[in-house]
């Protein structure tokens, strides 16, 4: 072996002994390993021990292994040879070195520390979650995490999902006009996991002074939430028993969320918010059985009745019919529409979400967008839908 690529190697190992070890780059590959690029080497503590991770750069993908120290600096002096990776750079806290292969061999090259900030030692990336786990009574009582704030296993997925409704209410809620307090509804809140990540979020991380009422139709669901919300000293959130078609808002609603609401019961919550003249409607629709009903009961002549005579057809045309008709009434009563599809999760398929903001200028061209309303009934041979009746057009 080289002297020089000895020396590299003994500078690697004291930067690690000495703990200004920062991070190690080998290129100009020249061995036998095929399609092999670079190899960029980190230090990680994995289960208490200090290792070096070894990210190999294929030609089309990428390979991480993790080795000892001692195993580390083998597979290096394998790796950094005439027949193997020609180019090396460590950065240190201390001084960055560089091994090259000239024509007279390796030599080195000592340069000025290009940065004197030590890296995280941690395995897994720190994720940047909007609701992190840590110090949550409510999700510890939910059973998504123990008592020391750490994601149990089975419950990846719902923490994930959580966090990724969050993320796309965030932005929908910052566009919100300021208001001494912020009313929000959440129709059937269920058990209530998007309520309290919600009320955490808007209370805790963005200062606002909000009130949130989860509403239920199952008692066991209500006095569970209740019974958390009280263990997490969140004041101003509380669940309701009853239907969404029942409920009653004590004070001016803001922002009224409604996901996966069953058939009808998604235009109850989207009425609710009409008649409440709400800030922001957000509503994921799931079950869309009344429409497909009367589609399949009128059986409609059209241009599109050739596709229509398929089960899968229908069911997705029903959807797109229905969901279609809804953001066009919030249209009519001076709403701005987005309909845009979403994954909950890595294991969920996609879903609607269905956002209608309140315009400051609500002057629309509502004779207009009734008759779109009418001619789309017409065309696919419904004659109500359920949502028309119940904001009265």
């Amino acid at each position: 072996m080289s002297e020089k690529i000895t020396d590299f190697i003994g500078q690697i190992e004291q930067s690690i002994t000495s703990d200004s070890f920062v991070k190690l780059n080998l290129g100009n590959y020249k061995g036998e390993i095929e399609s092999l690029k670079k190899l960029h080497i980190k230090r990680v503590v994995i289960k208490r021990e200090q290792k070096l991770s070894f990210i190999y750069k294929y030609a089309t993908n990428d390979i991480t292994k993790n080795y000892n120290l001692e195993d580390s600096f083998n597979e290096l002096k394998s790796l950094v040879s005439e027949n193997g990776f020609r180019f090396g750079q460590l950065f240190t806290t201390e001084f960055d070195l560089k091994i090259q292969q000239g024509k007279k061999g390796f030599f080195l090259n000592e340069e000025k520390a290009s940065t004197k900030e030590k890296p995280s030692l941690s395995h897994d990336k720190a994720k940047n979650r909007k609701i992190q786990s840590e110090g949550k009574e409510y999700l510890h009582q939910l059973k998504i995490t123990d008592s020391n704030g750490k994601v149990y296993k089975n419950a990846q997925d719902k923490f994930r999902q959580i966090n990724h409704y969050i993320e796309i209410l965030s932005s929908l809620l910052q566009e919100l006009p300021n208001r001494p307090i912020t009313n929000i509804a959440d129709m059937g809140s269920g058990k209530g996991y998007l309520t309290f990540a919600l009320y955490d979020y808007l209370t805790n991380e963005l200062g606002k002074n909000t009130q949130i009422t989860g509403v239920e139709f199952r008692k066991d669901l209500v006095e569970l939430c209740n019974r958390i919300a009280e263990k997490s000293n969140f004041e101003k959130l509380n669940f309701q028993e009853g239907t969404i078609q029942d409920f009653e808002p004590e004070n001016e609603l803001n922002v009224l969320v409604a996901l996966h609401a069953c058939d009808t019961a998604t235009d109850d919550a989207i009425a609710k918010g009409i008649l409440g003249n709400a800030d922001l409607i957000v509503v994921a629709p799931c079950c869309h059985k009344q429409i497909r009903r009367e589609m399949e009961a009128s059986k409609a002549q059209n241009e599109l009745d050739f596709l229509l005579k398929y089960g899968t057809f229908m069911e997705r045309q029903a959807e797109m019919v229905t969901d279609g008709i809804r953001a066009l009434i919030l249209e009519y009563f001076g709403y701005s529409t987005k309909v845009f599809e979403f994954v909950s999760d890595a294991h969920t398929p996609k879903n609607v979400l269905i956002v209608g903001r309140k315009r400051e200028n609500t002057a629309v061209n509502k004779e207009q967008i009734l008759s779109k309303i009418v001619e789309s009934k017409q065309f696919f041979g419904i004659e109500k839908h359920a949502l028309e009746e119940l904001v009265g057009i």
